[in-house]
C-alpha cells in the first residue's frame, strides 16, 4: 500500500477520488489545490501524487517539478481534461509516471496507482536486499565517491568492467558492489582468482571438463562460467592469465559460448564479465604480454580505484568500520593513533590497514589503541616513506630485494600467498623474484 497525495481544486471530485484510494488500503492526503500540495510535499513523504493538471494557484506541471525535485521522487499520475493532451505528453517527458483523461473510470485510476504502488514495493524490497548485500565500502574522500558514482552509472548495464589499482585498494569489494547494484543481483557472483591457479587447471576451472578429459578428471564437472550463469563472473588478477587462456576467454566475451574441456559441443550462458588487475595492461599490450583484442573487450568501462594514500579522509572512517565490526566504539582509537593512521602512506592500502589494527588489538588488549601498537612508522615492505634515502654509494638493489622477500616470508610464517599480499604482488611473481634472488628459504608452502 502507498502514501498518496491527490491534488485537485474540485472538493468533490479529489474527494471522490481519496476515499476509492482509501478503499484500496491506500494512505491519502488531500490538497484543494497546487499551493497547498507544494506544502504537503515538503512536510511528509509520498510514494504517488495524484494530481489535476489546470489549477489556478499552481498546475500540475508545478506539482509534478516540486515532486521530482525530491530524493526520493514520488510517482505522479495527472488527471487531464479533453483538449489538454499536448500538456500530459509534455509532463509524460518531463518525468510523469503516467496520466488520466477526464472524464475517466475511477476504476482506471485505482488501477493505475496501484500498479505503481506495487512498483514502488518492489523497488523498496529491492533495496533493502541491495543494502543488506552489498559490501560496506567506505566513500568520505572525493575520490572513492567518484570510484562509487562511476560503479552505480555502469551497474544497471551488462558491459564488461575492467577495475584498476594497486592489490589491497578494495576491487573485489567495488565487483561485488556492481553485481549488487545492478539487475543481475539476485544472481549469483562467482570469483576466480586467476593467478592462484595453474594455467591448465585454470582452464578447466573457468570452462568445466568432461569425464576423462585429462588424468584425474574422474567425474564431469560444471566450470565457474556455467555457475554464474544469470549473474556476473568476477575475474581477479586478470593481467596474470596466459595468453593461450586469454584467446579462449576472448571467444566467450564476443559470443557469450564456450567450450568445456575435453568436449566438442560449445555451450552458451548468460554472465556479465567483471576484471580486475593491479598491472598495467597497456603496458602489458605493448610488450605483447596482453592480447590488445582481449584488452579492449574487457575495457569497456574502467574504474581505477585509488590507493589509500591518495584519499586520506577514507582511512579514519575505514579504521571505525573495522572496530565497529568487533563490536568497538570509535573512542578505543586513540587521538595519537589517528595522527599516526593519517601520516602514513599504506603501500599496502585497505589490506595493510586492517592488518595493522588486527595486530595493534592484539597487543592492547583491553587498553585503547597507541601509536606504538600500530606499528607503522615504516610502511609495510621494511622501508622508509622516502625511498631516495636510501640510494647512496655500495647499495645492492638485489640483496634488498632478497631481504624484503624473506622479510614478507619470516612475516608471514612461511605463507606465500600471504607474503605476495604484504608485498602488493602475485603469487606468480613472488615464486619469479625468489628463484631469480637465489632459490627458496626452507620449503615453506603457502
Amino acid at each position: 500500500m502507498a502514501r498518496v497525495l491527490v491534488v485537485d481544486d474540485e472538493p468533490k471530485l479529489g474527494r471522490v477520488v481519496a476515499q476509492m484510494l482509501e478503499l484500496d488500503g491506500h494512505t491519502v492526503v488531500r490538497a484543494g489545490g497546487g499551493r497547498e500540495a507544494l506544502a504537503r510535499l515538503g512536510e511528509q513523504p509520498f510514494d504517488v501524487v495524484v494530481t489535476d493538471l489546470r489549477m489556478p494557484d499552481a498546475d500540475g506541471l508545478a506539482v509534478l517539478r516540486a515532486a521530482r525535485a525530491l530524493s526520493p521522487p514520488p510517482e505522479v499520475v495527472l488527471m487531464t481534461a479533453h483538449g489538454t493532451a499536448e500538456s500530459a505528453v509534455e509532463a509524460m517527458k518531463s518525468g510523469a509516471a503516467d496520466y488520466v483523461t477526464k472524464p475517466f473510470s475511477m476504476d482506471e485510476l485505482r488501477l493505475r496507482v496501484g500498479r505503481l504502488a506495487a512498483q514502488r514495493a518492489a523497488e523498496a524490497q529491492r533495496s533493502r536486499l541491495v543494502a543488506r548485500l552489498t559490501p560496506d565500502l567506505v566513500a568520505e574522500s572525493e575520490a572513492m565517491k567518484a570510484v562509487l558514482a562511476a560503479a552505480r552509472q555502469v551497474a544497471p548495464t551488462d558491459a564488461s568492467v575492467l577495475l584498476l589499482g594497486e592489490s589491497g585498494t578494495g576491487k573485489s569489494q567495488l565487483a561485488r558492489f556492481i553485481h549488487h547494484q545492478g539487475r543481475r543481483a539476485a544472481g549469483p557472483i562467482v570469483e576466480v582468482h586467476c593467478a592462484a591457479l595453474p594455467e591448465t587447471l585454470l582452464e578447466a576451472e573457468l570452462f568445466g571438463h568432461e569425464k576423462g578429459a585429462f588424468t584425474g578428471a574422474a567425474q564431469r564437472k560444471a566450470g565457474h562460467l556455467a555457475a554464474a550463469d544469470g549473474g556476473t563472473l568476477f575475474l581477479d588478477e586478470i593481467g596474470e592469465v596466459t595468453p593461450a587462456t586469454q584467446v579462449k576467454l576472448l571467444r566467450f566475451l564476443q559470443d557469450r559460448t564456450f567450450v568445456p574441456v575435453g568436449a566438442t559441443q560449445a555451450r552458451t550462458v548468460d554472465v556479465r564479465v567483471i576484471s580486475a588487475t593491479n598491472r598495467d595492461l597497456d603496458e602489458a599490450v605493448r610488450a605483447g604480454a596482453f592480447r590488445e583484442d582481449f584488452y579492449y573487450r574487457l575495457n569497456v568501462f574502467a574504474i581505477r580505484v585509488p590507493p589509500l594514500r591518495d584519499r586520506r579522509d577514507d582511512i579514519a572512517p575505514i579504521a571505525e568500520r573495522f572496530l565497529a565490526t568487533r563490536g568497538l566504539p570509535a573512542e578505543k582509537l586513540s587521538s595519537e593513533a589517528r595522527a599516526a593512521l593519517l601520516a602514513h602512506d599504506w603501500p599496502g592500502n585497505v589490506r595493510e590497514l586492517e592488518n595493522a589494527l588486527e595486530r595493534s588489538l592484539i597487543v592492547a588488549g583491553e587498553g585503547e589503541l597507541r601509536p606504538e601498537h600500530l606499528a607503522v612508522g615504516t610502511s609495510s615492505r621494511g622501508r622508509p616513506r622516502d625511498a631516495a634515502a636510501l640510494v647512496g654509494e655500495g647499495f645492492d638493489l638485489d640483496a634488498f630485494e632478497r631481504e624484503l622477500l624473506l622479510a614478507a616470508l619470516a612475516r608471514a610464517g612461511g605463507n606465500k600467498t600471504r607474503a605476495a599480499s604484504l608485498l602488493g604482488i602475485t603469487r606468480r611473481r613472488l615464486y619469479s623474484l625468489l628463484a631469480s634472488s637465489g632459490g627458496e628459504p626452507g620449503d615453506a608452502e603457502s
